[in-house]
């Protein structure tokens, strides 16, 4: 099983053109779709599911979308906290958490402070987050730290580097889905999926159910991760590894 999953919730919006419905229905059906998700991946133990939630872009869509957009998460964080709480759930969040509305962003810091000690599933909403702009903040955190002194250039790692990033403690997701048929990541963590497993869906995200997620999750497990080496090397690592646990 992969330890984290990320994936980017496409289809809301034709989804509900296809019914006949105002996009706002299709926002809502989607719900239901990450309740489906979050109990898989309790039930399968996998340790970390983000999910993309709204992006720096998303912001340009009409004032009219965009307000039933945060009121609806601000009704989802508010109807959640007592079963995140029961399963052991914790919140976390990335992105320009700023630009989120106060009620929105009140509510979200109340359910991450009441969850920051549960011990299961780590659920990380990305909310007003764009890859490109993570990593021009990292960028600048590090450029600070130089002219400060507190920092050498040549200390400057990839390692160094991710603590900068939003998700500094999170680990790097090993399968990212992408639901509706669309071949991009749309700025979705572009630094943390360099080794991630791809795998795209047409279905839209309202009718992505378990039985869908469980066959992805049997396609990201009969792939071979070899993260730049050969077949046989991987191979080497793994009996090595076996050997110096047992």
């Amino acid at each position: 099983m992969p330890t984290h999953v990320a994936i980017i919730m496409d289809g809301n919006g034709r989804w509900a053109r296809r019914q006949s419905l105002g996009r706002i229905e299709g926002h809502k059906q989607g719900r239901k779709a990450v309740e489906t998700v979050v109990d898989t991946c309790r039930e399968v133990g996998i340790s970390y599911l983000t999910l993309y939630a709204f992006s720096t872009e998303n912001w340009h869509r009409p004032v009219t979308e965009v307000r039933a957009l945060m009121a609806l998460l601000q009704r989802y964080l508010r109807s959640e906290r007592q079963q995140m709480l029961e399963k052991n759930i914790r919140l976390r969040a990335i992105g320009d958490l700023q630009r989120l509305p106060a009620p929105v962003r009140a509510a979200l810091e109340e359910i991450m402070e009441a969850t920051r000690n549960n011990t299961g599933l780590t659920v990380c909403l990305a909310l007003s987050y764009g890859a490109r702009e993570e990593i021009v903040q990292a960028a600048r955190v590090m450029a600070l730290a130089v002219r400060n002194g507190q920092l050498d250039p040549q200390e400057i790692t990839e390692r160094t580097f991710a603590r900068a990033l939003w998700t500094t403690d999170i680990p790097d997701p090993d399968f990212l889905i992408r639901t509706s048929g669309e071949f991009r990541l749309s700025n979705f963590l572009l630094w943390q999926s360099a080794y991630a497993e791809l795998y795209v869906t047409e279905t839209l995200w309202p009718d992505f159910t378990r039985s869908e997620f469980l066959a992805a999750l049997e396609v990201y497990q009969s792939r071979e991760r070899r993260f730049g080496r050969t077949t046989e090397q991987r191979g080497l690592t793994s009996d090595l590894a076996r050997v110096t646990r047992s």
